[in-house]
């Protein structure tokens, strides 16, 4: 199992699905924005090929050369989204949830019916520049896009889920289309969608004082616990180097790599192996999550015994060494964790069972 995000380059492409005139390129490296660009030649061979097998009848997903990773999505016969990875141990399950991130925020800033019913190329290319911006800043016109292509400490964009962190009272806080970020603490602050109601004048009074003045002392407790995500002297075995807790129902997960004190291996080194590992369980093992497309018959029909759990070694093949990965999932809960080569192969799904049970009261 390769470590996904090792260094390497990404590239997004975004297309008139009817024309195939670019919309917007953008790349990066390492997890920064990056100048590098494929040159048109490559990029109308890319959709050509895309295009070629519709007239076909002929769905092309997905490709993979040597040391690169392509997939395609077309949205509404519209658009059409192409990345490219060289990264390391990327999978085509977290390239294809990229995509689906990049055309949701196009229609959280531009609206469905704008970008189904692409009238002007032209005028929509500028479109989108332009209500890029408002979400970026000046130094890039694609900052929110380029945010998807960066590596992130959290796991929500993979998951699908919402990222929590569990307070020290041990509940999850309950909260019930503009997008609007109101400043509720320092290093804290509150994104919502919300219709044409209330104006911006009395968003203060009626949402911070009526609502969120109530929770602030929860939430200030809730800043120190910082990537741990659960409160201190929650009991996890000492074997745990990282937990992903998802309720695939609700659509929340929490996330931690730092649940004990330093330990090899790094939170960076963890926090690979953990996404790796959830992108291998839901692609090979798992029952589709729900919300995903439907599966073919033909492939229903292998999966009539679904595992309920499995585990792998990750590392050297040495008796007694390598770090132990092991995923559960009992009803709408799947937990994944990460272990310290000390803990016994035969020991694993007794100790995730007892931590999916201590775990469920918080999600």
């Amino acid at each position: 199992m390769g470590e996904e995000g090792t260094e390497g380059t990404v590239h997004l492409l975004c297309l008139a699905a009817s024309s195939g005139v670019p919309l917007f390129c953008r790349s990066s490296r390492g997890g920064a924005p990056a100048r590098q660009q494929l040159p048109f030649s490559v990029i109308g061979s890319l959709n050509g090929v895309h295009m070629f097998g519709q007239n076909l009848e002929v769905q092309l997903s997905s490709a993979r050369t040597e040391n690169t990773t392509v997939v395609w999505k077309s949205f509404h016969d519209s658009i059409t989204l192409i990345v490219l990875s060289s990264e390391e141990g990327t999978s085509e399950l977290r390239l294809e949830r990229l995509l689906q991130m990049v055309f949701g925020a196009m229609v959280l800033l531009l609206g469905l019916e704008e970008l189904t019913n692409i009238s002007n190329v032209e005028r929509l290319k500028k479109e989108l520049r332009v209500r890029l911006l408002i979400f970026g800043d000046y130094s890039s016109h694609y900052r929110l896009i380029d945010s998807f292509l960066a590596d992130s400490e959290l796991i929500g964009d993979l998951t699908q889920c919402v990222d929590c962190v569990v307070p020290p009272e041990g509940s999850l806080l309950q909260v019930p289309h503009r997008l609007l970020t109101l400043t509720l603490l320092p290093g804290l602050e509150l994104c919502l969608l919300c219709g044409p109601r209330p104006p911006l004048s009395q968003l203060d009074p009626q949402l911070l004082e009526r609502w969120w003045q109530p929770m602030l002392e929860p939430l200030k407790a809730c800043l120190p616990l910082g990537p741990r995500a659960l409160p201190a002297g929650f009991p996890l075995h000492t074997d745990i180097l990282g937990l992903l807790l998802l309720h695939l129902e609700l659509k929340r997960c929490l996330f931690t790599v730092e649940p004990s004190g330093d330990k090899d291996p790094s939170p960076e080194q963890r926090r690979c192996l953990l996404r790796s590992f959830y992108t291998l369980v839901t692609a090979m093992h798992f029952p589709p999550e729900p919300g995903q497309q439907e599966e073919k018959v033909e492939d229903a029909a292998h999966r009539a015994q679904v595992p309920r759990a499995c585990y792998l070694v990750s590392g050297t093949e040495e008796p007694g060494t390598g770090w132990r990965l092991v995923a559960l999932q009992l009803g709408p809960r799947r937990l994944l964790l990460l272990l310290s080569a000390q803990s016994p192969s035969h020991g694993l799904r007794s100790l995730a069972t007892h931590t999916l049970h201590a775990l469920t009261p918080l999600l």
